[in-house]
């Protein structure tokens, strides 16, 4: 809707309508409906047509509850004289609002008043609108929902999401409902600007074009109004939007002021809806036309950790929603600096490669630096290994084993992807080189949607969710032998003393070799323990636990020789 000059409105959302009020006063159209399940939304009109609106003026609208807690809303240009407002429907309360524009001798945006009710729309088969939008825990281990409910960040990583190679509606919807099916609950991608293309590049553009005009002149709404469309079906199957804002090389390209324009607008379009911030993607990277080694990349790299970091501390300063926030790092996140302040991040992403067996190491030596140099700090696996790299690489196995190694060393989740899916190859159109030269594979995404890496991480979480999970502690001590990033395929143990304890065996436990023992077993606790296939989720028949009198088990041989997951849980808990 259009706000008239000086007019009083009242905007109620009931079962995921709006329901409008005015006093006395026409309203010019009316809301898109679908969007009052997560933001109410509102308009305002310039009193006259500017040459370059979103780069020449800034609009924020001042938002005050009942209770006198305010929120600086900032108002996004949708194109001509309008501009509009977004804010969270997710607090059962009454609202008023007045705008301030930078412009103030502009009646139509500056001084407008308005307010609206909100009445939230509850789903139980949507947690987002059953328990609200994700934040960190208030130890900050984990995340939670808006009440408290603890969630699982299991991502799916679709960097060209919101272009046109992923078709919308039909072929969208069809990966989003396979990705809710098998037990995603959080989808990545890059809004504007993805990895892998020179800027402007027609692959990373939609069917209105590109999400700024020629040149980084100015925001085109309309590329922004189709991304809509996908934010609001992700968060309808109950997704969490997971916004990267730009691949790290678009900095120096774009300018440091026109990148805080790039986000201040994303925040105003999205910050209302339940999502999370990724502030760059591979945030060290310079452009593919740079050489590692040489001074231009080195001083690129520089300047890139060191406008991020300023661009991060610029959209802790805007976004009213206190999302969560974070950067990928890359190309390798081994020196954990990919920001020059990382204080400003409110959990930590790792991005330790993409070679096949040879990550594997790596990535929990990533995972055990940064516990280290961030202690109390949420960290998990932001990329790696996705499935299929390297021709037909990273196959469910490693996938089993990255989700296992890394939830059972510390981590609230894992971020799984493919290929396929980061880049949307289609039979009819591969993606084609990266600006290196050279093409990461050419594997349709029909086909690698199916693959059986996304079956087995989404079984890993509903195994999980049989236990309390957010209370987990890893504790290789509690298992001999235990993994080590340089011996990787022993076995990896965390719990709750007295409560509860997991185990991954990666290559299970041979009959030919020595058992694994559980040690420190609590006296006067007794457990059952049963084996669960983490290729099919079944569970084999429970045993009861019959430690020594030093608390020391010898494990069961489990019944097929792979890899297993085995759960004691302590009688009655």
């Amino acid at each position: 809707m259009i706000l008239s000059l000086r007019f009083l409105a009242q905007v109620l959302v009931r079962c995921g309508r709006f329901i409008l009020a005015a006093a006395g006063l026409l309203l010019c159209g009316l809301p898109d409906l679908a969007a009052a399940d997560f933001a109410v939304e509102w308009g305002v009109t310039a009193t006259r047509q500017r040459p370059d609106s979103w780069n020449e003026i800034e609009l924020d609208a001042v938002v005050r509850n009942t209770a006198g807690q305010t929120w600086r809303v900032p108002g996004y240009w949708a194109g001509g004289t309008s501009w509009r407002f977004r804010f969270p429907a997710e607090v059962a309360d009454t609202y008023e609002f007045r705008t301030e524009c930078s412009d103030p001798a502009d009646s139509g945006l500056h001084g407008q008043t308005g307010r609206f009710v909100v009445a939230p729309r509850r789903s139980k088969q949507n947690p987002l609108l059953a328990h609200g939008s994700i934040r960190l825990s208030d130890d900050r281990r984990h995340f939670v929902h808006a009440d408290g409910t603890p969630f699982f960040w299991l991502a799916d990583q679709w960097w060209f999401a919101m272009s046109s190679r992923l078709r919308y509606p039909e072929d969208f919807n069809l990966l989003v409902r396979d990705r809710v099916a098998k037990g995603f609950s959080v989808i990545g991608f890059a809004i504007a600007f993805p990895c892998d293309i020179a800027p402007f590049d027609p692959r990373g553009s939609n069917e209105a074009g590109d999400a700024w005009t020629p040149g980084f002149g100015t925001i085109n709404p309309a590329y922004f109004d189709l991304t809509d469309q996908r934010v609001q079906a992700l968060a309808d199957a109950g997704l969490v939007p997971s916004i990267v804002g730009a691949w790290g090389y678009y900095l120096p390209a774009m300018g440091l002021e026109k990148m805080k324009r790039h986000w201040r607008y994303i925040v105003a379009r999205y910050g209302a809806y339940p999502v999370s911030w990724t502030v760059a993607g591979e945030s060290t990277l310079p452009f593919y036309d740079l050489r590692n080694g040489t001074p231009a990349y080195a001083a690129a790299k520089k300047m890139q950790v060191e406008g991020w970091s300023e661009v991060t501390r610029y959209l802790r300063t805007i976004d009213p929603f206190k999302r969560p926030l974070t950067v990928h790092p890359g190309p390798n996140s081994g020196d954990m600096r990919p920001i020059a302040d990382m204080s400003q991040l409110d959990f930590i992403f790792l991005q330790p490669g993409h070679a096949d067996w040879e990550t594997l190491g790596p990535a929990l030596t990533h995972q055990a630096t940064a516990r280290q140099q961030f202690p109390g700090q949420l960290s998990l696996m932001g990329e790696v290994n996705f499935e299929g790299m390297h021709g037909g690489g990273s196959g469910p196995k490693i996938q089993r084993f990255l989700f296992w190694s890394t939830v059972l060393s510390g981590a609230p989740g894992f971020s799984y992807g493919t290929d396929t899916t980061w880049q949307f190859n289609t039979r009819e159109r591969p993606f084609g080189p990266s600006p290196h030269g050279m093409a990461w594979g050419n594997f349709p995404w029909e086909d690698g949607y199916r693959w059986p890496g996304s079956t087995q991480v989404g079984l890993g979480r509903k195994i999980l969710s049989d236990v309390e999970w957010w209370r987990l502690e890893p504790h290789p001590e509690w298992v001999t032998p235990a993994a080590t990033p340089k011996d990787f395929m022993k076995p990896f143990c965390a719990g709750i003393p007295s409560r509860l304890r997991i185990l991954y065996l990666p290559k299970g436990m041979p009959r030919w070799g020595a058992p694994f023992r559980l040690q420190a077993l609590e006296a006067g606790v007794r457990y059952t323990a049963r084996f669960v296939d983490p290729i099919t989720g079944k569970s084999e028949a429970p045993v009861e636990v019959t430690p020594d009198a030093k608390g020391s088990w010898e494990l069961p041989y489990p019944p097929v020789f792979q890899d297993w997951i085995l759960i004691l849980q302590a009688t009655g808990s």
